[in-house]
């Protein structure tokens, strides 16, 4: 039997693991598109703070680790699938063929169509490549810009203010984390960035980038002018592009498999194409708590989605519990998290407590009397309270109205209605933890 992976982040790595330990005489090729040993993007912030170098992003410590588990690993990029064929035709003139295929492809990072783009000094914070080139132009004192204030744009912001660069972020949404924090939340961290020192720039667009030497060799030693929709004009010594990131799945095409936002999968992470399986950042799972089909980009539904491929790979049934909607962020120091239906559903209740003064913000979202999603700014000690309560869809009965009252009580809901109903089980742990 031949597994056929494409890509090598953490859910292929995950998955060619898992297929070896179940499958030791299994043939299994991993295929890459960068000339790097496997590694994690998430790692890239902590190689640009300093905390680890090159060999701290790996996914595997031991570099023999592919070869001691007789992992081929092929470094090109997948142009096309032949479905019905069981190929692959890959851009450096190979033709793989397969017996079980895995679209382990990811993200790529969004181009906004801004003049300028590709000028030197503008780089997206996606690839070690970029890393070592943010690093050269990222030095204390450098003007940085940097376009994008989502989730990845704010991991990317903690570790340039690190860097002790002079920074000014952009975002042409009307606040910070619009797409995992309502409009208070969002707000408060932005005040919280500027008392940090970064200059955030809401509801406004880059128009354009253009040097400020004509014809210099570098960004480095002529600098960037950046054209603003809000009349200003800033030099930059860099220009980062955090803009938002899209699955990689444009080689499907006339593929007959399926594809919405992502790869669409089944709850055995198996598309329309028997034999033919998707997961991490490409693939659009379901999802069993909200009912829906969902891309969640995050590195832990890479991880479980891998897992439960690889193990359908072989044949041993296994369906996947759901799609985590979970975001916990550090943003320069502040704590902040958004579970499930953070924006609430049609028909739903929902109470908010806000504190200004401490920096802390709650917004809980309810539909009947389930606990269906929230945003945390600052609020710490409940968040696997919180996780829990919306993953494991609890009943709460009257304690639904207690939380309307008083929206702190949370521990005391969760122990009063979680455990009768076989809540999750990472709230448990919270709960020792805390003493409780």
């Amino acid at each position: 039997m031949h597994h056929l992976i494409l890509g090598a982040g953490p859910a292929g790595v995950i998955a060619a693991d898992t297929l070896r330990k179940h499958a030791p005489a299994d043939r299994i090729t991993l295929v890459g598109d960068e000339p790097e040993t496997p590694y994690s993007r998430m790692a890239i912030p902590y190689l640009l703070m300093g905390q680890i170098d090159e060999r701290g992003t790996h996914l595997r410590l031991r570099e023999s680790h592919y070869d001691e588990a007789r992992l081929h690993i092929v470094r090109a990029r997948a142009t096309q699938v032949d479905a019905p064929g069981r190929t692959v035709r890959l851009d450096n003139g190979q033709v793989l063929g397969f017996d079980r295929l895995l679209i382990a492809t990811g993200s790529h990072p969004l181009r906004p169509p801004i003049a300028g783009i590709d000028s030197a000094g503008v780089h997206s914070c996606w690839t070690l490549e970029d890393a070592r080139a943010i690093a050269r132009l990222a030095r204390p004192g450098a003007r940085v810009l940097q376009m994008g204030a989502g989730f990845i744009g704010c991991i990317t912001m903690e570790a340039l203010k690190q860097r002790g660069v002079q920074l000014t972020v952009v975002e042409r949404g009307e606040r910070m984390l619009a797409r995992m924090m309502g409009a208070v939340a969002g707000g408060m961290i932005r005040a919280w960035c500027q008392r940090q020192g970064v200059q955030v720039c809401t509801g406004t667009r880059v128009e354009a980038i253009e040097p400020l030497a004509a014809g210099a060799a570098s960004a480095q030693a002529s600098g960037l002018r950046v054209r603003l929709s809000n009349g200003q004009t800033l030099a930059a010594d860099l220009v980062i592009s955090a803009t938002g990131v899209r699955p990689a799945i444009g080689f499907l095409e006339h593929s007959g498999i399926t594809c919405l936002q992502g790869v669409l999968t089944d709850e055995h992470l198996q598309t329309n194409v028997a034999g033919i399986y998707a997961a991490g950042d490409c693939a659009e799972a379901f999802d069993k708590v909200s009912g829906t089909s969902i891309v969640s980009a995050i590195q832990p539904n890479a991880v479980e989605q891998a897992r439960v491929a690889a193990l359908n790979m072989l044949g041993l049934a296994t369906e996947l519990r759901g799609v985590t909607q979970i975001n916990v962020l550090d943003t320069l120091g502040l704590i902040s998290a958004s579970f499930g239906h953070w924006g609430g559903v049609p028909g739903g209740e929902h109470v908010e407590l806000t504190d200004q003064a401490h920096g802390k913000h709650l917004s809980l979202q309810f539909r009947d009397d389930v606990l269906v999603g929230c945003n945390a700014v600052g609020w710490t000690e409940h968040v696997g309270v919180l996780r829990g309560l919306v993953e494991g869809q609890v009943r709460l009965g009257e304690w639904k109205d207690r939380l309307l009252h008083d929206p702190t009580c949370l521990m005391q809901a969760y122990l009063a209605c979680a455990q009768g109903q076989g809540g999750w089980s990472g709230a448990t742990d919270q709960r020792r933890r805390a003493g409780a």
